[in-house]
């Protein structure tokens, strides 16, 4: 009935789709178009352009429209890109584009010509990017350091390991904004182990030796607690030693604490919330670092900074994303990417088993657990529910305390639990008291327990790959082999989508993938996401395009800030009708 209705006798079909064979060869076609009975003006094999088709407007009709007016309008196109700019990315002219994704004489050029309408997109978003980042730093002066290298160069020395290349570019990048005029506001991404608390720790030292007082400031206790111990090691040569300062300080401590934080002089300090509660001061703040940035609202950020004279701040975020994406989705922000894997680091196995194997998978968990290691079970949900069959993680911590893992000592975590209980059994597993925690993704983020060498995950079709990608990092942080372990029967689309992260360790790559699936709006949500929206562009699929556009917003504003320059009153004309945020970034309109 249906193709009744759209489909007449001698009309003319184009479709494309795949063959497939089932009793007999069948056409499977993804996209059709009816070109009717009258196919006047078709030639086969030539590419045609397909336009959405709208109620009272159909294909057909918005083609003929097009043909009819395309020769005509072509010649009006006046292009406003420079010259220098096309041909460094080596993008067609406008109205070269425009005629080729219209009338493209082949699907190479079609592409050649879209690569220009998304590069021009990509273009004008990084431009008002860029611009945010010069206004605000303009707009901050900050504290001038100088690079003195005297506790630098003695941790340098003192490393147990040597940097990677990535680490060394971001320190040189922070110490360029640090010994700058301007305040610094930066971003440090990178992958799960990819080294971004030494990073941290190298600039705050270049705050201490100039006097001041650097902060390094974590999402819960057990993170801030860990951060300390890592900190302390690394500065022990040093005779440096950091201050924790959390909320469950004894009234002695505290004092002691408030006490050491009112003298001038240098000091690292490391804590929670408790940093900014009002009754914390500091005497002289000049570095501050937010581990797990997303962790924290935008209040908490601000009143860190809030505690010193214009102090620098490095935000740090576990959440990879390629570089090019971020300096769209962090515009304000300069960037600076981790993405190196230090060397030492375990390779984790990762594999994956249906559902008739779980005997097996817990029998091995059990083995692991015998060789005196310790495991994760994570699940979805914390409770079963009549509208899902997921198992959840309380009724499977009943399960397997009294079935696989009887004789173990397991634990129960999910975010309902007071955070206190949370903290006292991170801290059990931790010390090694606890043989198999089953969690919830609460554990995404968390401590480092070298011991932990399997993290089994239940229903891993539930999780986005960025996700699975944390909860994986908790496991190859020793010298044993690890393992993740994705249980489960889940179809054709969910294995592929779980093959790409079983087949890499590279948070990037997984990024990638995740990015393509649930789209860039998800990643930064709509605040952060602002004027990142695209027509044609993908920036994703256009990542190459997009570096070459933000080397070429980079080298037009450098010259001429505010598009004044005559040869650049096109894109000032199209900036300000396309965003209405340019009328505030550009002296235009």
């Amino acid at each position: 009935p249906f193709l009744d209705r759209v489909v007449a006798k001698d009309d003319v079909l184009l479709l494309r789709g795949s063959v497939r064979f089932y009793h007999g060869r069948q056409l499977h076609p993804r996209e059709y178009v009816n070109l009717g009975a009258d196919s006047t003006g078709f030639v086969g094999g030539r590419v045609l352009s397909v336009y959405p088709a709208t109620e009272g407007l159909s294909f057909k009709v918005i083609r003929g429209i097009i043909e009819s007016h395309l020769d005509g309008l072509l010649p009006l196109v006046r292009e406003y890109l420079p010259r220098k700019v096309l041909k460094a990315a080596a993008v067609p002219s406008l109205p070269d584009a425009l005629r080729m994704v219209h009338r493209p004489v082949s699907i190479a050029e079609a592409e050649h010509g879209r690569n220009r309408l998304a590069f021009e997109e990509l273009l004008f978003v990084h431009m008002l990017h860029v611009r945010i980042n010069h206004l605000a730093r303009e707009a901050r002066a900050g504290i001038k350091f100088s690079n003195r290298r005297d506790l630098t160069s003695a941790l340098r020395a003192a490393l147990p390991f040597t940097l990677t290349g990535a680490q060394t570019s971001a320190i040189r990048e922070i110490v360029a904004d640090m010994c700058s005029e301007r305040r610094m506001h930066r971003l440090l991404q990178g992958d799960v182990g990819s080294g971004k608390t030494v990073v941290a720790v190298f600039a705050s030292l270049l705050a201490m030796e100039n006097g001041y007082q650097a902060a390094l400031m974590a999402p819960t206790e057990l993170l801030a607690e860990q951060h300390h111990r890592t900190i302390s090691a690394l500065l022990e040569p040093l005779a440096i030693r950091p201050l924790l300062v959390t909320g469950s300080l004894n009234a002695a401590a505290r004092t002691e604490a408030a006490a050491r934080m009112a003298e001038p002089g240098p000091l690292f300090v490391v804590g929670t919330h408790a940093l900014i509660q009002s009754a914390t001061s500091f005497a002289k703040l000049g570095f501050a670092t937010v581990d797990e940035q997303h962790r924290f609202g935008v209040e908490h950020r601000a009143a860190l900074s809030a505690k010193g004279d214009t102090p620098d701040v490095l935000l740090m975020s576990a959440t990879p994303i390629p570089r090019s994406l971020a300096l769209i989705g962090y515009g304000g922000l300069d960037v600076s990417t981790l993405d190196e894997r230090p060397a030492g680091r375990q390779p984790v196995t990762t594999v994956m088993r249906r559902e008739k194997n779980r005997g097996k998978v817990l029998d091995f968990v059990r083995r692991e657990t015998d060789k005196g290691r310790q495991a994760y079970v994570v699940y979805p949900v914390i409770e079963e529910s009549e509208k899902t069959d997921l198992k959840a993680a309380t009724t499977m911590f009943q399960t397997l305390s009294a079935g696989a893992f009887a004789g173990k000592t397991v634990a129960l975590l999910h975010g309902r639990i007071p955070a206190v209980e949370r903290d006292a059994t991170m801290r059990a597993f931790r010390d090694g008291s606890i043989d198999i925690l089953i969690a919830t993704t609460v554990i995404e983020v968390g401590i480092d327990v070298a011991n932990a060498t399997v993290m089994l995950i239940e229903h891993p079709e539930r999780f986005g790959l960025s996700q699975l990608h944390q909860l994986r990092g908790r496991v190859g942080r020793g010298a044993e082999a690890s393992y993740c372990i994705l249980l489960g029967d889940f179809g054709p689309d969910a294995a592929g989508r779980l093959n790409v992260f079983a087949g890499t360790e590279d948070g990037f790559e997984i990024a990638r993938a995740d990015l393509a699936i649930r789209g860039m709006g998800n990643l930064f949500g709509e605040e952060q996401s602002g004027e990142a929206t695209f027509r044609v562009a993908d920036p994703i699929r256009d990542e190459r395009l997009s570096v070459e556009a933000r080397a070429a917003a980079e080298g037009l504003l450098a010259t001429d800030p505010d598009l004044e320059m005559k040869e650049h009153a096109g894109m000032r004309g199209v900036l300000s009708a396309r965003y209405a945020r340019a009328l505030q970034l550009f002296r235009v309109g």
